[in-house]
């Protein structure tokens, strides 16, 4: 028996698309239950997930992410089977008088999105300016969509 086949555009690369949103939304909701960054009754951090926005240009996949008050040396980029995971920790400034509103996200973050298949995990740079994190994920050739032809 066949079922119908759900045309999106972009097939494969859409289909990710939705799956990163559904994580997305599905963060955003653990940080309206736990908005401190914890479980009240476990007392343990809950890793949040910074604003980015992700572009597919000609030649690669960017990630720009938002991540004010951040070092450099407390933010690891990494790849494997097919993921990004960017992950670290922005510390709490110190504050020499008393804070009567804190809304700046702080603690332990973590973010992740799953490549498409013609991504070049070798390589990948990253650069951190201004607050402003931006991965770069080149494009290979392989796995790239291409028209086949119809014989006979």
């Amino acid at each position: 028996m066949t079922h119908p086949v759900r045309h999106s555009r972009g097939g494969l690369s859409a289909a990710l698309h939705e799956l990163d949103d559904l994580r997305t939304r599905m963060d955003q909701l653990m940080h309206e239950l736990f908005p401190l960054g914890g479980h009240p009754e476990l007392g343990t951090a809950v890793p949040w997930a910074p604003l980015a926005d992700v572009v597919d240009t000609e030649d690669a996949y960017v990630v720009e992410m938002e991540l004010p008050g951040a070092d450099k040396e407390q933010i690891t980029v990494e790849v494997t089977e097919g993921e990004l995971d960017i992950h670290g920790e922005i510390k709490e400034k110190e504050h020499a008088g008393v804070v009567r509103r804190h809304t700046r996200r702080t603690g332990q973050f973590d973010y992740r999105t799953t490549l498409p298949p013609n991504s070049d995990t070798e390589h990948v740079s990253a650069d951190l300016t201004n607050g402003l994190l931006t991965v770069r994920v080149p494009k290979t050739e392989t796995g790239k969509a291409h028209r086949v032809e119809i014989t006979g």
